[in-house]
């Protein structure tokens, strides 16, 4: 091999790098899936075959390594919400885009911790948690205003059924997989608005909501 058939020792550096970013991103999608928001970021390394230093050099905090990990699905998720607000009946896409969220938070114990909690020292999160509460609050309106879903329902009402399929999800997942299905569909009929009959509380304001959900975030 002549001299200029030799690669630069820089264009090898940077192969090595793109192949351990994309073995920590692989890695870190499996174990966050499968352990939730606090998975081992040791062990996030070691199944990547890279030491953890390289994993921080990488992703200097866990939130970099979360979000970029997290990325493909919500592409999909928001992808499906957007085809929510297309739908010509309002209560048909309502059903969609709550079945279609729970879904993907049944199919991945990461994103559920991240649908379930608030994180407010991450700009990037608290974008994507409130376009969710905006796609959220208007599949409601439109079903509302149709007069399909009753009227005294509000963001905070379904972020409650997102906390309460959370658990059902971590209870049921190797038994019953689709018992959430179940769940959620016997909610939509209490959602309709001729199954409507006066509630005994208010829901939750926004900043009630926000702090419930900081404060799950903090519990953990």
């Amino acid at each position: 091999m002549t001299i200029t058939d030799a690669k630069p020792a820089h264009t090898h550096r940077r192969r090595d790098a793109q192949e351990h970013h994309e073995r920590l991103i692989a890695a870190a999608t499996q174990e966050f899936a499968a352990r939730g928001i606090e998975a081992s970021l040791e062990k996030i390394a070691r199944d990547a075959g890279v030491a953890i230093g390289t994993l921080y050099r990488h992703f200097p905090t866990r939130m970099d390594l979360l979000m970029e990990a997290f990325a493909p699905r919500l592409e999909e998720f928001l992808s499906e919400a957007k085809k929510a607000m297309e739908m010509d009946d309002p209560w048909q896409g309502f059903v969609y885009y709550l079945e279609n969220l729970f879904r993907v938070q049944a199919g991945d114990r990461g994103f559920n911790d991240f649908l379930s909690r608030r994180f407010p020292g991450s700009p990037d999160t608290e974008r994507i948690h409130d376009q969710v509460c905006r796609q959220i609050e208007d599949v409601l309106t439109r079903a509302q205003d149709a007069g399909e879903a009753r009227s005294d329902i509000a963001t905070a009402d379904i972020v409650n059924l997102i906390w309460s399929n959370g658990r059902m999800i971590d209870a049921t997942s190797t038994t019953a997989p689709d018992a959430w299905r179940r769940h959620l569909y016997l909610m939509l009929d209490a959602f309709r608005a001729e199954r409507a009959h006066p509630l005994p509380v208010p829901p939750m304001t926004d900043e009630q909501l926000y702090d419930a959900m900081v404060r799950l975030n903090s519990a953990n």
